[in-house]
């Protein structure tokens, strides 16, 4: 039995993941908890000009290196360190840098397809959906664009309605059956969120932890 305890935690963009994931690592202990995030796995779109970058469709399953993402997965749970890519969201393309993980007793994965792919899904020890209504996830979408990524409002706009929200309701949204606890409302959700700490509780005392 692996010692680390894998955690996928998806849903839409702007649910509030991130906040969920820095709970658990706030509350469970930095010195225990890794956090991955899908999107440092965007593939490579560097052969592209910045114009054709702009528009690829981010929100599909083949906008992100899966395999690439998989074998890091599986390196860290057998004890291995990993080279994790960092992605720049204004350039639309991969750093030269990278960060060094090393495996932890908890690894949170966090992005909108955690769930989408049978392979990575296999291999989570507890499935986590976000779940929030889309007027508050695409709110949320427009103000973390504007203020972290310096993109305009049209462009938040085009972008959710051609990609961010088709792609939510085909393979995003579906997902959610495959989530062991859903979690209304994001990071918010106190009671939802203790729910999930008191299962990573018991995990990590069925390891040993």
């Amino acid at each position: 039995m692996k010692s680390i305890i894998l955690i996928g935690i998806a849903g839409g963009s702007g649910s509030g993941k991130t906040l969920v994931s820095n709970r658990i690592y706030d509350d469970i202990g930095s010195d225990k908890v890794t956090i991955i995030q899908q999107d440092s796995y965007y593939k490579e779109l560097k052969q592209l000009t910045f114009e054709e970058r702009k528009k690829q469709n981010f929100d599909h399953p083949d906008a992100f290196d899966n395999k690439l993402l998989f074998d890091h997965l599986i390196q860290l749970l057998s004890g291995h360190d990993i080279e994790l890519p960092l992605y720049d969201y204004k350039t639309h393309s991969r750093k030269k840098e990278t960060e060094k993980i090393s495996d932890n007793v908890i690894v949170v994965l966090e992005g909108i397809l955690i769930l989408h792919y049978p392979e990575i899904r296999n291999i989570l020890d507890i499935k986590v959906y976000v779940d929030t209504d889309d007027d508050i996830r695409l709110i949320r979408r427009i103000k973390r664009d504007v203020n972290e990524r310096s993109r305009s409002l049209d462009s938040i706009l085009e972008q959710y309605e051609n990609s961010v929200r088709p792609m939510h309701l085909q393979f995003v949204e579906p997902t959610k059956r495959y989530a062991d606890i859903i979690v209304p409302g994001g990071g918010y959700n106190l009671v939802a969120v203790d729910l999930l700490k008191t299962k990573i509780q018991a995990a990590l005392k069925e390891r040993g932890h």
